[in-house]
């Protein structure tokens, strides 16, 4: 509801519950609406799908799955490589907006019967990172408007800060938490 509210007409884009895959289809005309299918009714499935919406370009929202490559589990090292290099962004967003849901997020190496994660701690930091960048430097408009308003709608907008820093901490157990800095 808060996705499409925001984003159906002014970006002709709607969020759906799917089935078993995600995916990510283009409005088929000029005036079509694109849908961003998210797996079952999982919450985490929107987020993540939301959050790859938000990076993709205009080009790329022109194409089916925004046109990756996208290998299924089961990878290899240099594939699992490959997938952990280009979902750092995305799982970037989807934490900040789970944070901003008051929601947990999980990382995802997602490789189950795969070599599983290269460096799942080292892929877990370049994430954290890169949402401390977004946070920093700003992020780009579609993911700002959406933090904003999951921020407005789960009345988070006072306490984000420090949930991030629970949230960092969280992931970060012992002493293998990246510096944070303190309110």
């Amino acid at each position: 509801m808060l996705f499409n509210d925001l984003f159906r007409e002014n970006a002709r884009t709607v969020l759906v519950k799917g089935g078993d895959e995600p995916e990510y289809l283009p409005g088929s005309d000029a005036g079509g609406v694109a849908q961003i299918i998210f797996a079952h009714d999982y919450y985490a499935s929107a987020l993540h799908e939301i959050s790859h919406w938000c990076i993709a370009g205009k080009r790329r929202r022109t194409l089916r799955d925004y046109g990756y490559w996208y290998c299924p589990d089961g990878r290899s090292v240099s594939q699992q490589q490959a997938f952990e290099q280009v979902e750092v962004k995305p799982q970037a967003l989807e934490w900040l907006f789970a944070v901003a849901a008051g929601s947990r997020f999980h990382i995802s190496v997602d490789n189950l019967s795969g070599e599983g994660a290269v460096d799942e701690t080292g892929f877990c930091r370049k994430v954290w990172a890169q949402a401390g960048s977004y946070l920093e430097r700003d992020m780009p408009a579609r993911a700002r408007a959406f933090v904003d308003t999951l921020r407005s709608f789960y009345g988070t907008g006072g306490t984000f800060e420090n949930a991030w820093h629970e949230e960092t901490r969280r992931m970060f157990p012992f002493n293998s938490a990246p510096d944070i800095k303190e309110d």
